[in-house]
C-alpha cells in the first residue's frame, strides 16, 4: 500500500496548509510593497543600499515591505523596513542551495512550493519594485507583467529599478518583440523605470493616494507596526 506521506494526495494537503498559513498570517498586513532582486549582491553594492533606503522610506509612509526573505537585495529591503515604521515580511523558499533567512524580518513564512509563494507576493502587494536580479527576479517580473497585460490585476505598478541594468531587456522588447508583433507598444505602459529612491517613493505614494480611499473602503488597513 502506498505511503500516504509520499502520495499525490498528501502533497495536496501540504499545498493546502501552506495556503492557509499564508492567508492567515498576511490577512491583516495592510498595504504592502513587494521588493525583488538578486540574492548575490553584497551590502556595499549600491543596489543593496538603495533597496534599503527605498524600503525604509516606504515603511515610514505606512507600507509593509515583502521580500523573498533571503540575502542580497532581499536582505537590504528587509533591513530598511525593519528600521522603518511598518512590517518587514520575508517569504522564504526551500531550495536545494539552502536559503538562509535574513535576520531583518518580523513576519516570516516558509514555503516549499514556488507557486504558492508567488501568489502571496502579488495578493498582498499594491506594487512590485524589481531591482537587478537573475532568473528568479525575471520570473517574478514576467509573471507580474503577464497578469497586468491580461488584466487579471488592475492598477498595479511594476517599477524596474536601475535603467542601465534593464536597458538591454527593454531594447530587446522594442527591437524584437514589438517588431515581430508578439507584444504591442501599449504594453510598455505595464511598467515604469526608476533610478532613485525619490522616484520610486513618488510613484508608489501617488498610486496609493489615488487608490487609497477605495482600498480603505474595502477594509485594507495601513501596514504600520504596533508600538
Amino acid at each position: 500500500m502506498e505511503d500516504l506521506k509520499t502520495s499525490e494526495t498528501w502533497r495536496v494537503f501540504r499545498i493546502q496548509s501552506e495556503l492557509v498559513e499564508g492567508f492567515e498570517t498576511l490577512h491583516d498586513l495592510g498595504p504592502a510593497v513587494t521588493i525583488f532582486g538578486s540574492s548575490r549582491l553584497k551590502e556595499d553594492d549600491r543596489y543593496y543600499q538603495d533597496a534599503s533606503t527605498v524600503a525604509r522610506r516606504l515603511a515610514d509612509d505606512g507600507f509593509a515591505i515583502i521580500t523573498g526573505g533571503g540575502p542580497g537585495i532581499m536582505e537590504g529591503a528587509n533591513r530598511g523596513a525593519k528600521e522603518g515604521k511598518a512590517h518587514s515580511v520575508g517569504l522564504n523558499i526551500e531550495i536545494p542551495a539552502e536559503q538562509v533567512p535574513n535576520p531583518f524580518q518580523d513576519v516570516t513564512l516558509h514555503f516549499r512550493y514556488f507557486f504558492i509563494r508567488k501568489l502571496m507576493f502579488i495578493k498582498y502587494a499594491i506594487a512590485f519594485i524589481i531591482f537587478p536580479g537573475g532568473f528568479g527576479t525575471m520570473d517574478e517580473l514576467f509573471e507580474a507583467l503577464t497578469l497586468v497585460q491580461t488584466k487579471r490585476i488592475d492598477s498595479f505598478p511594476i517599477i524596474l529599478y536601475g535603467s542601465d541594468y534593464w536597458k538591454g531587456l527593454i531594447d530587446w522588447f522594442k527591437d524584437t518583440l514589438v517588431t515581430h508583433g508578439t507584444i504591442g507598444r501599449e504594453d510598455f505602459a505595464c511598467f515604469s523605470l526608476a533610478d532613485t529612491p525619490d522616484q520610486v517613493c513618488f510613484l508608489i505614494n501617488e498610486h496609493y493616494r489615488v487608490l487609497g480611499p477605495m482600498m480603505e473602503k474595502n477594509g485594507k488597513k495601513q501596514g504600520r507596526k504596533k508600538d
